[in-house]
């Protein structure tokens, strides 16, 4: 660290309280409440308890007002945190079938059972800047059509889009892997190549919503031979339920909110397969659809060897997906970069003399030989 330097304790001390200075800002504002970005910045306490693999939605608006909006600052502190809890126990598979949606839309059907719920979404809006918001506002305004119950109001169980195209065998079941293995736990076990399924989806989780992002794009440019449909996407709330140790049953301890994206994908048929569509599939913590629907998206594509298809795109090498998409390791990998290398780089710089200094002496020697 600087702390090699001369003084440098004393510099990395102003650094902090330069820091501290800059997270306030301008003393004459109202500092910004980590209950106020809990309460209205929904999304981006979305991303940061996804990246961080911790569903925490106080704590994730800490991590935001302590790095700025950093997203992947926020997310390294609050992973960082996470490393400090105990296990206490697993809960049971959570079933999104009976979330209490908020939002839910299928693009491949135009009516289905329970009906597109478009629930809060920037899908319907302009993306133009709405300068009203430079203005102070009324706090205790409502708009019109909002919902007087307000967001955590009841919300009915809506049935599966993907139900009637897996009775009629249109789409490949949803089942588990042969002998139902136990999932791997990423954060406990560092991940081996090739991973299974449940390992790629727990990576993918938690990795960088722009680095999948990318990769969810590059299969739908050519580079997979994808063309997707969006077959159930929703956002709600679905109960955590765990077995204690004294109990042989499960009880209920509460409820978190999830994103999921099952996404449907044509596939020809194989030797072991007859022609139907395949599923990639996405969840995250709060709301994040974007990020689940690039899950989704690579979840497909890394699923090559099932279908006997050529892995020919990068979205399709899973260590080149997986291993490059962590934005904690990715962040931390290419700061470390502005930590002192005073040794290596003098080093290179005596190497790069040398070479410079044979090269001179070889084309001295070949115009002393010329001019012989």
């Amino acid at each position: 660290m600087y702390i090699a330097v001369k003084g440098g304790e004393r510099a990395i001390a102003a650094s902090r309280a330069l820091v501290a200075a800059a997270r306030r800002g301008d003393p004459a504002l109202p500092p910004l409440l980590v209950a106020q970005v809990q309460s209205q910045m929904g999304l981006a306490v979305s991303r940061v308890m996804a990246e961080a693999s911790l569903y925490d939605p106080e704590l994730a608006a800490l991590a935001l007002v302590q790095a700025q909006g950093d997203a992947v600052e926020a997310a390294f502190l609050l992973r960082a945190y996470r490393t400090t809890l105990p296990r206490v126990a697993y809960t049971e598979p959570v079933d999104t079938d009976a979330m209490r949606a908020k939002r839910r839309v299928s693009a491949i059907f135009k009516d289905l059972p329970g009906g597109q719920v478009l629930g809060p979404s920037y899908d319907y809006t302009q993306r133009l800047l709405d300068f009203s918001l430079l203005r102070p506002s009324n706090p205790d305004a409502v708009p019109a059509n909002a919902n007087p119950q307000g967001p955590d109001a009841e919300a009915e169980e809506i049935p599966n889009a993907l139900d009637t195209l897996s009775a009629q065998n249109l789409v490949e079941p949803a089942i588990p892997s042969d002998g139902d293995p136990v999932p791997p736990d990423i954060t406990r076990d560092p991940p081996r190549y090739p991973l299974s399924r449940a390992g790629r989806l727990q990576m993918l989780a938690r990795a960088d919503e722009g680095w999948v992002l990318g990769m969810g794009y590059s299969t739908q440019r050519g580079y997979a031979h994808s063309h997707p449909f969006v077959g159930d996407v929703r956002f709600g709330a679905v109960t955590v339920s765990l077995v204690p140790d004294e109990l042989d049953f499960p009880i209920e301890i509460g409820e978190v909110e999830l994103t999921e994206c099952q996404m449907v994908n044509q596939f020809a048929g194989s030797d072991g397969a007859p022609p139907q569509f395949t599923r990639g599939y996405g969840l995250v913590f709060g709301h994040g659809e974007r990020k689940a629907m690039a899950v989704s998206l690579v979840d497909r594509a890394l699923r090559t060897d099932e279908f006997d298809e050529l892995a020919e795109a990068p979205a399709q090498d899973q260590e080149f997906v997986l291993a490059q998409g962590d934005s904690v390791e990715a962040s931390g990998f290419v700061q470390h970069l502005k930590l002192p290398h005073y040794v290596t780089f003098e080093s290179e710089l005596q190497l790069i003399r040398q070479l410079r200094a044979e090269r001179e002496a070889r084309i001295d020697g070949a115009a002393a030989e010329e001019a012989r």
